[in-house]
């Protein structure tokens, strides 16, 4: 399990605003304005009202005190942060924990490849690599379905198409879907937000790139990847 942070406080939210603000009512009383580090829609992730976890940092330089981490929407616990993925994701990876990506010597974060940067490169001891794409799901369709993206994404088909090239180069690729909500049990491309995605996406996967899908589990305040889920690619059949 990773520690997500040191110090946190319990809130009720307010509302959400200018897409990285948002203002919360901290168990004391205390009306405070958090960061939200999620660039999406969070559509189905949010209501005024709802339980948040934020932690609390004491950097002077930030503009806000407060980070949104954690929404507690209809039942569900909801992981906003989306950088978060990728740290439960290496934490895996180094732990050699990650199903289906062992045997790895080196983990590199961060990698550049042609005018992308690539999230990981995993290194083999028989010298070849995989460099790996991560995507956190937090929007909920309905039934246990998860959509991505749930917003236009050009970054996102930036990254499939360097996956894509990774590939016709002779490397091993993989993208990987890591789900921060409790109530999501499989995972599709949301071809009626961004069907160009879809599209990539299922292009992808015919010139052999790896796609993966886990799911986080939440205790507060740790938590980790626990299980592998179902990926499927028309939001029907399962890949």
């Amino acid at each position: 399990m990773k520690l997500l942070a040191g110090r946190w406080q319990v809130g009720t939210l307010l509302r959400r605003y200018q897409r990285f603000l948002a203002d919360v009512r901290l168990q004391g009383g205390e009306i405070i304005t958090a960061h939200c580090p999620n660039t999406g829609a969070m559509t189905n992730c949010w209501a005024p009202g709802d339980q948040v976890y934020l932690s609390e940092s004491n950097d002077p330089k930030r503009r806000t005190r407060f980070t949104l981490e954690i929404v507690c929407h209809q039942g569900h616990r909801i992981g906003i942060h989306s950088r978060r993925a990728n740290d439960l994701v290496a934490d895996a990876l180094n732990q050699g924990q990650l199903e289906g990506f062992e045997g790895h010597s080196e983990v590199v974060r961060e990698h550049r490849f042609l005018d992308s940067r690539v999230d990981f490169k995993l290194m083999y001891p028989q010298g070849n690599a995989m460099l790996i794409e991560v995507k956190s799901v937090t929007y909920l369709k309905s039934k246990g379905l998860g959509l991505f993206p749930d917003a236009p994404s050009a970054r996102g088909l930036k990254h499939l198409s360097a996956l894509i090239s990774a590939k016709a180069q002779g490397l091993q690729a993989a993208l990987v879907f890591c789900v921060q909500h409790s109530g999501i049990h499989r995972v599709a491309p949301a071809l009626d937000i961004d069907p160009a995605y879809g599209a990539r996406l299922a292009e992808a996967q015919a010139q052999g790139v790896l796609i993966k899908a886990f799911k986080v589990g939440f205790r507060l305040p740790y938590a980790a990847i626990s299980k592998p889920l179902p990926v499927c690619l028309d939001q029907g059949g399962l890949l």
